[in-house]
């Protein structure tokens, strides 16, 4: 990833323009009016289902939202590269736990950091570790 030559990376949370969904035709995208980044779903948007969710009492799919919201400032070769490790007999139980912690600390992504570390610790206890 580049970064802004003070060995900062930019920031991936890019902002995304607001398209009405009346812009949203067949037209418009065969005249490049209308990217996939004009469709991909919005942090904020998770966001605001997952307090929906945790008001109306179900907090497992407010995590799920949140997990969600916290994926949208992954870049997509770090988010492959994560699915990869968390496939079994892939990643040893250090690798996902570091895996974890970079995900949490580089991404601000807290709730999927600990979603990766649980998933070591079930890993490890049904034997789904790579050898």
């Amino acid at each position: 990833m580049a970064d802004h030559g003070d060995g900062r990376e930019p920031d991936v949370r890019r902002r995304q323009r607001a398209v009405e969904v009346a812009d949203i035709t067949l037209e418009n995208v065969r005249l490049g009016k209308i990217s996939a980044e004009d469709l991909t779903i919005r942090r904020e948007t998770l966001l605001q289902q997952a307090q929906t969710a945790e008001a109306e009492g179900y907090p497992q799919l407010a995590r799920n939202f949140r997990r969600a919201a916290e994926l949208t400032s992954l870049p997509n070769d770090v988010l492959l590269a994560a699915y990869e490790k968390l496939r079994p007999y892939r990643a040893s139980y250090f690798e996902l736990l570091s895996l974890s912690q970079e995900i949490a600390a580089r991404y601000d992504a807290p709730e999927t950091g600990e979603y990766i570390r649980q998933a070591a610790e079930a890993y490890r206890d049904k034997g789904l570790l790579k050898p």
